[in-house]
């Protein structure tokens, strides 16, 4: 499937090309890690339904990315945490 967002708009979300790629690549990963999306997608793989997100504003990249990293760091930890809960109870 082509991709229905143009470069020049996926380039008016993010400062450069290449911050472009690292932001998509890395969404893609995090999709396919499991982390929930953030809308419906027409793409079928997960750096095209990164790139629609990208287009879509509904990811951006992070101003503090070691700030970002705790934030998802505690995210988990409380996940794992409420499935180590529910399996005692």
């Amino acid at each position: 499937m082509i991709l229905e967002s143009s470069i020049d708009k996926l380039l008016s979300k993010v400062e450069s090309k290449y911050s472009l790629a690292i932001l998509a690549s890395k969404r893609a990963h995090e999709l396919q890690k499991g982390e929930a999306p953030t809308m419906k997608f027409k793409s079928i793989k997960n750096l095209g339904k990164a790139l629609e997100e990208i287009a879509a504003a509904n990811v951006y990249p992070h101003s503090d990315p070691n700030e970002k990293r705790k934030r998802m760091y505690k995210k988990k930890e409380s996940r794992l945490a409420a499935a180590k809960f529910n399996k005692t109870t």
